[in-house]
């Protein structure tokens, strides 16, 4: 991989920056504003070379989820790296529709491995293009919140924004 832009946004939680490849594909994203953050939160082998500041082609669905229009980010394409466990995690999390939540465990079972509990928070911990994949829709089998790279209080917000009833958010 080579080139690939970067863009900070303003939103309600924070400053959400984006990288996207020349194909117009989510890499990473988060709530900072530091590039290093970003960049780290991709493998070393699969970061692009060099990096300018331009606009990214999400930006319009980071805007329209802020607005209340959440499933566009669900049609940003992303680009990630990962074993066959984690490639269908991560196609699951983009199915939890907004407004609902999985467990840890439904999260395993969807992936067709429901003894892998643990690779399930771990297909959310590695994943690099938050929002866009939202593993923040997936809870603890208590109903709490859980991790979550960003905080918790991004993760509550997010959650509340997509009007998600449940106990985690009090």
């Amino acid at each position: 991989m080579t080139d690939a832009t970067i863009q900070t946004l303003d939103t309600p939680d924070g400053p959400f920056t984006v990288l996207e490849d020349a194909e117009g594909r989510v890499l990473a994203s988060g709530w900072t504003d530091t590039v290093e953050q970003i960049l780290g939160r991709i493998a070393d082998k699969h970061r692009p070379e060099r990096i300018v500041d331009g606009r990214v082609a999400s930006a319009d669905a980071v805007d329209a989820f802020y607005a209340g229009e959440v499933e566009h980010a669900m049609q940003v394409p992303v680009r990630q790296f990962g074993t066959e466990l984690f490639t269908e995690g991560w196609r699951q999390l983009r199915l939890i529709p907004a407004g609902a939540v999985l467990t840890y465990t439904e999260l395993a079972t969807s992936m067709g491995r429901p003894d892998a509990v643990r690779a399930a928070a771990s297909v959310c911990a590695r994943n690099a293009p938050a929002l866009f994949v939202p593993c923040h829709r997936v809870l603890r089998t208590d109903g709490t919140l859980g991790g979550f790279a960003w905080g918790l209080d991004v993760k509550r917000a997010l959650l509340e924004r997509e009007s998600v009833g449940t106990t985690a958010l009090v």
